[in-house]
């Protein structure tokens, strides 16, 4: 780590408790002429608004590319998301809307409030859950078995983010429709980040979405959901109940309801599962990679406890998740250390006062709910790699606010207890099939942040041999 990342991050009291009845423009973050914050924020987002936050308090204006945009951060946004007030004063609409009508559909889930929004997240919940592959956990061990065993040979030195990336289209094209999508990953990957960076933050020129590669991808996307639409509609037997997928609850719903499910949403909806989780699950589990690797005894937990569960037959799919506490550790905190969610994106639907500060209706508010991540006060010896924060008596993430990797308010990932669920059955395979090699001793792992946070894609270990 850099020295600024070990400053304590903590909140002062003035900071935690501004002036309720203040109207205050929010304070802007100094920066370069021109470009404001964009080199810090673009370089590391998650820590960037933490500095801030210690330095500014809980509310403050950026300055990207000459644009200023307002932050709210810290536990206090956390909270503010899930109650009745923050639903009221936050909406997703302007901040989605460009990219589902760049695939000619009318709506999206992470676009939609109120009861619009509540209607499409129940006709996709149970598809998203853990309970999408209920019965089906060692099927789905196997098939992570059989994509790392041909993906990660001995001798080799993997790129870690492309191959997790390939694992995660295995995982997700079996659960859904019983095959994968192989051949489409770098299109997806290429749609992602073209769509996040110029239609979701704006981070980049509009001309980009012209550009022939751009275009060829999103074309190739749109195949993969069309072929998926036909291959749905060509059964000939339907699907049992105890075996349907979220491709049929998708399906169903729009012969029940075509106007909440329209056909021109329909190959979005398909291939949206591959669009939320093919660099969010590959860049959690490359840097999981990393920090296990990185952490030799805390290696050492982790393979005796799955060298374990492995051994064990059958799998005990509702004792899974619990009987390995040392992986699940490593798995939070690196999520805690590696945010996806730095930050959401919503836009003020109303006036409205929050840390001391006025926010104005229509504004853009980035929402930096990964901030406590970073901070002492939450999470003592923050930037130490300690996976035993989560267990009772300690679990530090349960205070209000501290711990937010999947996002906050009612907007929070809908496929969390399938990622969850994934991530476990991935880590285990790969720790318990290999001997695996970091470059060296003191490797610092290299990070992107486009079109998500997550580890560089040059990031490579070495399979130095088979354990099992």
């Amino acid at each position: 780590m850099s020295t600024s990342d070990t400053l304590d991050l903590s909140p002062t009291p003035s900071q935690t408790t501004p002036p309720p009845s203040s109207d205050r423009v929010p304070p802007l973050v100094k920066g370069l002429p021109l470009i404001g914050s964009t080199l810090p924020m673009a370089r590391d987002p998650a820590r960037f608004f933490a500095r801030c936050y210690r330095d500014y308090g809980p509310v403050y204006r950026v300055n990207v590319f000459g644009n200023q945009l307002t932050v709210i951060a810290g536990a206090e946004a956390a909270t503010f998301m899930g109650t009745r007030e923050g639903r009221d004063c936050l909406r997703s609409r302007e901040a989605w809307e460009p990219l589902y009508k760049e695939f000619g559909a009318s709506k999206m889930l992470s676009a939609e409030d109120g009861e619009m929004h509540k209607a499409l997240r129940t006709v996709m919940k149970r598809g998203f859950s853990k309970d999408a592959i209920k019965g089906r956990y060692q099927d789905m061990l196997d098939i992570t078995r059989d994509t790392l065993l041909r993906d990660w040979t001995v001798g080799s030195q993997v790129p870690v983010v492309e191959a997790m990336q390939f694992l995660v289209v295995d995982q997700l094209g079996t659960a859904l429709t019983g095959q994968s999508p192989r051949e489409y990953v770098k299109d997806i990957r290429t749609t992602i980040l073209y769509i996040l960076n110029v239609l979701v933050t704006q981070q980049r020129p509009k001309f980009l979405m012209k550009l022939p590669r751009y275009r060829r991808a999103k074309a190739r996307m749109l195949e993969l959901g069309r072929q998926m639409v036909r291959d749905y509609r060509s059964k000939s037997i339907a699907t049992p109940d105890e075996y349907k997928t979220l491709i049929d609850d998708i399906m169903d719903a729009h012969q029940r309801d075509p106007e909440l499910i329209p056909e021109s949403d329909l190959a979005m909806l398909m291939a949206g599962p591959y669009v939320a989780g093919l660099d969010t699950v590959a860049n959690t589990t490359s840097a999981i990679v990393y920090t296990v690797l990185k952490h030799p005894e805390v290696l050492r937990r982790v393979q005796a406890e799955v060298d374990a569960v492995m051994d064990a037959q059958p799998i005990n799919e509702d004792d899974y998740m619990r009987s390995m506490p040392a992986l699940y550790g490593a798995i939070m905190e690196t999520m805690r250390l590696y945010p996806i969610a730095v930050a959401q994106i919503r836009i003020a639907n109303k006036d409205f006062s929050f840390g001391g500060c006025r926010i104005h209706e229509g504004e853009m508010i980035y929402l930096g709910t990964a901030v406590p991540h970073f901070q002492d006060a939450f999470y003592p010896d923050a930037e130490v790699f300690d996976i035993d924060r989560y267990a009772r008596p300690r679990a530090e993430h349960l205070q209000p606010g501290a711990y937010s990797p999947y996002g906050r308010g009612h907007h929070t990932c809908l496929g969390k207890s399938l990622a969850e669920v994934l991530l476990m059955m991935s880590m285990a395979q790969l720790f318990y099939l290999f001997d695996l090699e970091l470059p060296s001793p003191d490797y610092v792992l290299k990070t992107k942040t486009a079109p998500t946070p997550g580890p560089a894609m040059s990031f490579k270990v070495k399979v130095r041999a088979r354990r099992h």
